[in-house]
C-alpha cells in the first residue's frame, strides 16, 4: 500500500496521539474525541507563514461552524513552515490575532505541539519538553466549551502539567524512545 506524503504525515501524528498523548495520559481528554473520531487531522501545504495564517483561519472557521458532535477540535499539521521553534513560538501571536480579529476569541483556541517544542527555563533536551514535542509542527485548535467541560468533569485538572513532568521524568529518554515514535521527518530538513 502507497501511502501520499500527507497519509504519512496523518498516521505518525496519530501514532504520536495514540501512545504518547493517549497513551501515556498527558491530555486525559484526548481519548474521548479519539475513541468517537471527533478530532479533524489537516495536512498544510503552506510554505510561508502567510498561507499557513489563511490555512488557520479557514480551520477556524470550520471547526466554528460544525457541530461539536462531528468535529471537537483540529490538529492542523504544517511540516513545511514554521519548522523552527522560536519562528514557531513568535507565530503563536499571530494565531491568538486571528481569534481575535475573527470574534473567536472565547471560543476557540489554539494550543501548540511542535517537534523542537521548549518551555521557558529548560534546555533543549529536556525531557519535560516532550510533553507537547509533536512528530511534525502543529497547532491544535480547541473548543473553549469542551475544555472547560472536560475540565469540570475531571478532579484536579490544575495538577495535570506537574503529572506529565513527573511522568515524563519517570520514563526518561530511552522510555520516550521507546515509544516508537516518528522522529523529525525529512520534510523538516532544508
Amino acid at each position: 500500500m502507497n501511502l501520499t506524503t500527507d497519509e504519512k504525515i496523518i498516521a505518525a501524528t496519530k501514532l504520536w496521539l495514540e501512545r504518547a498523548v493517549i497513551g501515556l495520559n498527558l491530555c486525559p481528554f484526548a481519548k474521548a474525541v479519539h475513541v468517537k473520531n471527533q478530532i479533524r487531522y489537516v495536512v498544510s501545504s503552506a510554505a510561508t507563514h502567510e498561507d499557513l495564517l489563511r490555512d488557520l483561519m479557514r480551520e477556524l472557521e470550520v471547526l466554528a461552524e460544525t457541530p461539536a458532535i462531528n468535529i471537537d477540535t483540529t490538529l492542523l499539521v504544517h511540516p513545511y513552515v514554521l519548522t523552527d521553534f522560536l519562528e514557531y513560538n513568535d507565530f503563536l501571536d499571530v494565531a491568538d490575532a486571528a481569534l481575535e480579529d475573527m470574534d473567536l476569541e472565547g471560543a476557540l483556541q489554539v494550543a501548540s505541539f511542535h517537534p523542537q517544542y521548549q518551555f521557558a527555563g529548560t534546555q533543549p533536551d529536556d525531557i519535560e519538553n516532550y510533553t507537547n514535542r509533536s512528530p511534525y509542527p502543529m497547532l491544535h485548535l480547541l473548543r473553549e466549551a469542551s475544555v472547560v467541560q472536560a475540565v469540570s468533569a475531571f478532579p484536579e485538572a490544575e495538577k495535570i502539567f506537574d503529572k506529565n513532568i513527573e511522568t515524563l521524568r519517570r520514563l526518561g529518554h530511552a522510555g520516550w524512545n521507546d515509544l516508537g515514535l516518528v522522529k523529525a521527518s525529512p520534510l523538516l530538513e532544508n
